[in-house]
């Protein structure tokens, strides 16, 4: 008599390559693509992996900044034509290694799902593993699903959050850009932006958070480095270029062992914009 795969339960919010191959094909697990930019072309993918498009339908086209999270009817539409489940188990990569993903997880988090969790080391990880891809469709035509997001608020906000955050001497705002763009000398890449950071934030760049592999650093790593920025605070925001690897640095904090944690959705690309909020250069 043949016994039915168990649905598999997620170790934490990141996973191996092992681990990922070991329950690929298990019932309700969904693997997601969140790949972006010129990654978002990428001819391969995880087997079965379905298009998770954030510089597509799964960003708020209406808004003038970018990658912003949908609402919640929107992003229930496109969570179920992507065929997943309120009980779906959820592996999230990128082709970059841990980049874009680790967005997609988040947004996730934020409409109430928590099932989800990051292929630690993207499809560089998986591919250098020796394990197989597949040519990527155009689009996931199978059957839709019945998510349903319950939104919580606080996981993602605005600037009126991040000025409060900032004059909190118990909350830290840390960056994830590089240091160039953090102090000013670089350009931002999106025309029209101030240079320089907000006044109080932390530079913590997400590429600081991973190995010589491309993977997350070990959580006692994370831990550190996340101590050696903030200190003893445990209230954290996290902001980035347009709110996408400020969700590396939410990923590093949740493995890490913080629990009160923000994402600000538009990031520099709202901030930066000309405004009366403030702008400090260098360090």
């Amino acid at each position: 008599m043949h016994t039915p795969r168990p649905r598999p339960a997620l170790p934490g919010p990141l996973v191996d390559p092992a681990w990922l191959t070991a329950h690929l094909g298990a019932p309700g697990l969904v693997v997601l693509d969140a790949s972006v930019g010129t990654h978002r072309g990428s001819p391969h993918r995880v087997p079965g992996a379905r298009p998770f498009d954030l510089d597509g339908p799964l960003s708020d086209h209406t808004s003038p900044l970018p990658h912003t999270m949908p609402a919640p009817a929107a992003f229930t539409a496109e969570l179920r034509a992507l065929g997943l489940d309120d009980t779906s188990t959820v592996v999230v990569y990128d082709a970059a290694g841990v980049y874009s993903s680790a967005r997609a997880w988040w947004m996730l988090r934020a409409m109430g799902f928590d099932r989800a969790a990051v292929l630690d080391g993207g499809l560089p990880a998986w591919t250098a593993a020796g394990h197989p891809v597949e040519p990527l469709p155009a689009r996931y035509t199978g059957p839709h699903g019945d998510f349903t997001a319950r939104p919580r608020p606080g996981l993602l906000v605005d600037s009126a959050h991040v000025r409060a955050a900032l004059a909190d001497p118990a909350a830290a705002v840390l960056d994830a850009r590089t240091p160039a763009r953090f102090t000013g000398t670089a350009p931002e890449p999106r025309p029209g932006l101030r240079g320089g950071h907000m006044p109080g934030a932390v530079n913590l760049p997400f590429g600081d958070l991973l190995d010589e592999t491309g993977r997350l650093r070990p959580p006692a790593d994370l831990r550190a480095h996340l101590t050696a920025s903030v200190g003893t605070r445990r209230t954290l925001t996290f902001t980035c270029g347009s709110g996408v690897t400020a969700c590396v640095l939410a990923l590093a904090a949740e493995l890490a062992g913080y629990d009160d944690t923000a994402v600000y959705d538009g990031s520099w690309s709202d901030w930066g914009r000309p405004s009366e909020l403030p702008v400090a250069t260098g360090a």
